[in-house]
């Protein structure tokens, strides 16, 4: 910032947190508890979705259910499932303390409005595409649906003294030899700058950089041909870049949470759309089920049976990136089988609640023209733009392996093989709706974030997605809840940090 610029208004504290997201209200919780005066920027006038499904290793819901997961054997496979292009010893921290963020907000932010949180033991492996760990602990009162806690955890954190101030973005970080003393950020209101000091340190906690197509372009291009939304509207990548800018290092390769229920309109490009929306806009549930998907050629190309971005990885190798989905009108039958995890699962704690809900949800988008119906595969072919051949013999090929129950071409589980017989019968085009980016800053043990010597930059501190080490690729959705508890574990242990000094 130049010396000539005004600044309107200085504020001191002893710790600020950057985004009021699930790393940022948590750090802000942690350090002040710890007797830190915290302040909190954000930029929107609200705080970010506080994250249902939340993963933990040992926590009180699972042992009250008795539950044990191989921690060892968890950390492993996260490691392995980023082929090791990650810090272990960060996965391991994440395990170590998870249970303890996990229990704080079921004591503090659940049980005093009558909630709490309940295990989930049924992750299961069918197939080694098929590996899933029993992660999830979900804010319920009634065991049979879920509860909101963003406006508890508001109250919680304006109750231990954090001041939230809306409306406010970070500009730039403020730096004295290799300590952070605070920020230069500007009320977007009134438009004045203000100088915010942080004695004990500043914690970024901004979210990533999926919404900005400038950064996706140098750091993440294909991200931009992958997906046709974005559901993360203002994760800009402005924590990142201020550390950048003061000698912090990244993550050097991309990471992301990808899902596949982005609907796409017959004839749109991927090149044509980047659609922001903070209200999941066009968001097909049934796309994460395991349903015969075809390239644009009619051709199917891949185990539909796999996490959420592997189809989407496989469709960018595939002509025009996007891919087409085919299904028959018995899907919300199948789809009592499948045992999808996560959000994706039907029945609590999936968001759908029933498989009639998945076939109301589903058939909305009849009506909307985003799927298309029809009475033959030729009329269907047509009305998707796909080779009519193609689609009949790719269509013919599925229901003679569901006879002979077995997968010959790829390897899908017999009893996620689906016929497509019963009419009429159904179709759209889908691509990748990316939710954040999980490349960010390299930080240590104490969340502090490092310099080009792999030194920590005094007084600043990274969680949440502008944290990096622990994600490479594509995400581990097998592992429900793992994004949320990586973001508050890691804020928790940043606040704590922070507030010690």
């Amino acid at each position: 910032m130049k010396d000539f610029v005004k600044i309107e208004k200085t504020i001191d504290t002893d710790v600020l947190v950057v985004g009021a997201g699930n790393a940022g209200m948590m750090a802000a919780a942690a350090a002040a508890e710890k007797g830190a005066q915290v302040v909190i920027i954000e930029k929107e006038d609200s705080i970010n979705l506080m994250r249902l499904g939340l993963a933990g290793v040992g926590t009180n819901a699972q042992k009250r259910a008795n539950l044990t997961i191989d921690k060892y054997a968890l950390v492993e496979h996260l490691a392995a499932f980023a082929q090791h292009n990650v810090d272990q010893g960060l996965i391991y921290h994440w395990a170590n303390n998870s249970a303890a963020a996990v229990n704080w907000v079921e004591d503090n932010i659940l049980k005093p409005h009558g909630a709490h949180l309940r295990a989930e033991p049924d992750a299961l492996v069918t197939s080694s595409a098929y590996q899933g760990f029993p992660t999830e602990n979900d804010p319920t009162i009634d065991d049979q649906s879920f509860v909101s806690y963003g406006k508890w955890f508001q109250e919680k954190v304006i109750e231990l003294g954090v001041t939230l101030q809306f409306k406010t973005t970070l500009i730039e970080l403020s730096k004295k030899d290799n300590t952070v003393t605070g920020v230069i950020a500007k009320d977007l209101t009134s438009q004045k700058l203000i100088k915010i000091n942080a004695t004990k340190g500043v914690i970024l906690c901004t979210g990533g950089y999926s919404a900005n197509k400038e950064l996706l372009k140098e750091w993440n291009p294909l991200a931009l041909k992958k997906n046709v939304y974005n559901d993360s509207p203002r994760n800009d990548g402005q924590g990142i870049l201020s550390a950048l800018k003061i000698g912090a290092i990244k993550d050097e390769e991309p990471a992301e949470c990808i899902f596949d229920r982005g609907l796409v309109p017959v004839g749109k490009k991927t090149e044509d759309m980047f659609v922001q929306t903070a209200t999941y806009q066009d968001w097909l549930w049934l796309g994460s089920h395991p349903l015969l998907k075809v390239n644009l050629r009619g051709e199917r190309f891949a185990n539909e049976s796999v996490p959420y971005q592997f189809i989407v990885n496989a469709a960018s190798k595939q002509p025009g990136y996007l891919y087409a989905m085919i299904w028959d009108d018995d899907f919300a039958e199948y789809s009592k089988k499948f045992h999808t995890l996560g959000c994706a699962r039907v029945g609590f704690p999936g968001y759908m609640a029933s498989a009639e809900k998945l076939r109301e949800d589903t058939l909305k988008y009849v009506k909307k023209g985003l799927v298309v119906q029809a009475n033959t595969i030729t009329e269907l072919a047509q009305k998707l733009q796909l080779p009519v051949e193609n689609l009949q013999k790719t269509v013919d090929r599925n229901n003679n392996l569901v006879k002979a129950h077995i997968d010959q071409d790829f390897g899908k589980e017999a009893y996620r093989l689906t016929p497509i017989k019963t009419k009429p019968f159904y179709g759209c085009i889908l691509g990748g709706r990316i939710l954040c980016t999980s490349d960010g800053l390299r930080v240590n043990k104490k969340m502090e974030v490092m310099d080009q010597n792999y030194q920590p930059i005094k007084n600043l501190y990274a969680a949440g997605n502008d944290s990096g080490g622990f994600f490479f690729g594509s995400y581990p959705d097998r592992v429900p809840g793992l994004a949320a508890s990586h973001a508050q574990t890691f804020g928790r242990l940043a606040g704590q940090a922070a507030a010690k000094k």
